[in-house]
């Protein structure tokens, strides 16, 4: 008898998750590439990667003030700086994956947990890599199990990040880490036909680069909170940062792994029954239905195109740093611990 392919497959390179396999057709729920050498090549739209040192984008590609001065950075998305620069974590070759024992994940409702066999993987960001301040260890611990839902088998995989400020130099650095899977439950070539609920219908509104334009929220346009939609062939075209609870955006402590774990999005496909939630004790979250993909055949893999997966990035607010009501969110101090969670759920009911 053949042995059954583990669920979640990952990769020393940005410690990238390479495979979510789901229900009895151990289908691959996340984009991927067969082997490390062509996430090198053409990952482009960072399938699967740990993104860091900061996240998202930073206006005009600097750091206004930290440290008591402004840092520049790569501008390698317009003006702006983008998933840490040029060689961002998700590009980095990672120590690991290093066996750490069994572990629960800490406030996960549903029915009885089983194995929690975990992984960890680690990094040193050097004072100065992509022109951020600061040498800084960082770890990611994935977990990995499974649960009941209504007598099916739901794969869970739990995100653990941590990063320390160390050596001398600098008092303080900015960090924001996320995943950033692109999720794919149709089987085909797109997003199709996805629905979708977001838990949050606040948005940070921004400029024709992706920065927000002030310090308040709006309310998406066409997204109501915990209320369905679905993905069409073109539109919705959502590429924004959604906030799940917007009167905390100045009081986010640095390390959010003891808050309690929200579940910012689920999608469903009713032609193959696929689920996946993601949950997070992050203040905010990336959603992005994939218009930039360009991924060419190459080696076996299949072209990927626009909308052929949709992320969900867990994480601090866009450009925080450079906002004063938000930087509290991003700012590492020495002597202080950045953490965060992030948990993917996901089944079929076939």
């Amino acid at each position: 008898m053949a042995s059954q392919p583990a669920p979640f497959q990952f990769l020393p390179l940005g410690a990238i998750i390479q495979a979510f396999l789901v229900g009895k057709t151990h289908t691959n729920i996340v984009q991927s590439f067969p082997t490390q050498s062509l996430y090198t090549t053409h990952n482009s739209p960072f399938f699967g990667e740990t993104i860091g040192r900061v996240a998202n984008r930073l206006a005009n590609a600097k750091i206004n003030d930290l440290n008591g001065r402004e840092y520049k950075l790569a501008a390698n998305n317009g003006v702006n700086a983008l998933h840490g620069g040029n060689i961002g974590w998700g590009k980095r070759v990672w120590e690991g994956p290093t066996p750490v024992g069994v572990r629960r994940i800490n406030g996960l409702g549903g029915e009885g947990w089983e194995g929690g066999e975990s992984v960890v993987f680690k990094l040193r960001s050097e004072d100065g890599e992509e022109g951020y301040p600061g040498t800084v260890d960082v770890s990611v611990v994935y977990t990995a199990g499974t649960q009941r839902e209504g007598g099916k088998e739901v794969r869970v995989l739990g995100m653990e990040y941590e990063v320390k400020l160390v050596g001398e130099g600098v008092e303080e650095t900015v960090v924001n880490v996320t995943n950033h899977s692109y999720f794919n439950l149709t089987g085909k070539d797109s997003i199709e036909g996805t629905e979708v609920t977001l838990s949050s219908s606040h948005y940070l509104p921004v400029d024709d680069g992706g920065i927000p334009t002030s310090s308040s929220t709006g309310t998406y346009p066409g997204v109501t909170a915990n209320k369905s939609f679905t993905l069409g062939p073109v539109e919705p075209d959502i590429d924004d940062c959604f906030v799940v609870d917007p009167s905390q955006a100045s009081s986010i402590p640095i390390d959010t792994r003891s808050s309690p774990l929200t579940k910012v999005v689920t999608a469903y496909h009713p032609e193959t029954k696929i689920h996946l939630e993601v949950l997070t004790t992050e203040p905010a979250f990336q959603f992005y239905t994939g218009k930039y993909i360009d991924v060419p055949e190459v080696e076996g893999a299949k072209a990927r195109g626009p909308r052929s997966g949709f992320c969900v990035e867990p994480s601090r607010y866009v450009n925080a740093v450079n906002v004063p009501e938000w930087r509290g969110q991003v700012v590492l101090k020495k002597g202080e611990t950045y953490g965060s969670r992030i948990v993917y759920r996901g089944w079929s009911d076939e």
